[in-house]
């Protein structure tokens, strides 16, 4: 069993090899490695150099939009990495609004036209306030432009209900299911995940956020995926092995690698 944690997000504390080594699973066979800022860009690209199997996405986390304006130009360093296979993570977040809305806006309308222009896919996030649906709207908006020009992409961590679900898969649009799906609370994850379709699933940890049950209360982290694979298996009536080999294939396909 092969399993593909298609988001997750390296800090530095540790080498990647020495983090590697502690998280490591046997059935953790493939990582992406996503920035949020330039830092953290270069932290997912330094990973993806050290560890096999493994590779990264570049862009700025709508919370760093504002004060990540002035390095957008140094982004483009990345543009002929061999390990790079998406632009990300960029998006909207409502809910915190760390950065003003047109900011969000416009630090992700420049990614977008960057996947574009560097025919790389977009991992989208989209976060909304509380029982309103203005970041799915806005995204929505940009994103049916965006895939009207051929772009591809993810809206990773997914938590909207089933009618955002499949206004973004009409789009073509791919779904990153995470740990989130295992908390008790999570009913609206769990009915959203049974209008998913079986070729637009992706799991990932977010880490090192979100542990899944039964780990709440640590510090997520990529061998952690299992638990994901695992609930998206009982909610669904499959295997987990089955889970893996769609999902994996699913993830080969979005970031155009050959397994």
């Amino acid at each position: 069993m092969k399993l593909f944690d298609t988001h997750f997000h390296f800090y530095g504390e540790q080498s990647p090899r020495e983090y590697y080594d502690a998280i490591k699973i046997p059935e953790l066979t493939y990582l992406l490695a996503v920035g949020g800022d330039l830092e953290g860009s270069t932290l997912a690209r330094n990973f993806a150099e050290g560890i096999e199997n493994s590779w990264f996405a570049a862009g700025i986390h709508p919370h760093s939009a504002a004060e990540e304006q002035a390095e957008l130009s140094r982004f483009r360093e990345f543009k002929d990495h061999e390990k790079l296979v998406a632009v990300g993570e960029i998006g909207l977040d409502y809910f915190y609004e760390n950065s003003p809305r047109r900011c969000q806006r416009n630090i992700m309308e420049h990614f977008l036209q960057l996947a574009l222009d560097w025919q790389l896919p977009a991992i989208i996030h989209c976060r909304d306030s509380d029982d309103k649906f203005d970041a799915y709207q806005d995204s929505h908006a940009m994103l049916r432009d965006f895939a009207a020009d051929g772009g591809r992409f993810v809206v990773h961590c997914f938590s909207g209900i089933p009618h955002w679900a499949e206004k973004f898969m009409e789009l073509g649009a791919f779904l990153g299911i995470t740990g989130m799906v295992t908390f008790p609370r999570a009913d609206n994850i769990r009915e959203t995940l049974k209008v998913i379709s079986d070729e637009l699933l992706l799991i990932e940890t977010d880490s090192p956020y979100l542990a899944p049950v039964p780990h709440r209360g640590k510090t997520n982290n990529p061998g952690y995926v299992i638990e994901v694979a695992r609930k998206i298996a009982a909610e669904r009536g499959c295997s987990i092995e089955q889970i893996a080999d769609l999902t994996t294939s699913n993830a080969f396909r979005l970031f155009n690698l050959e397994q």
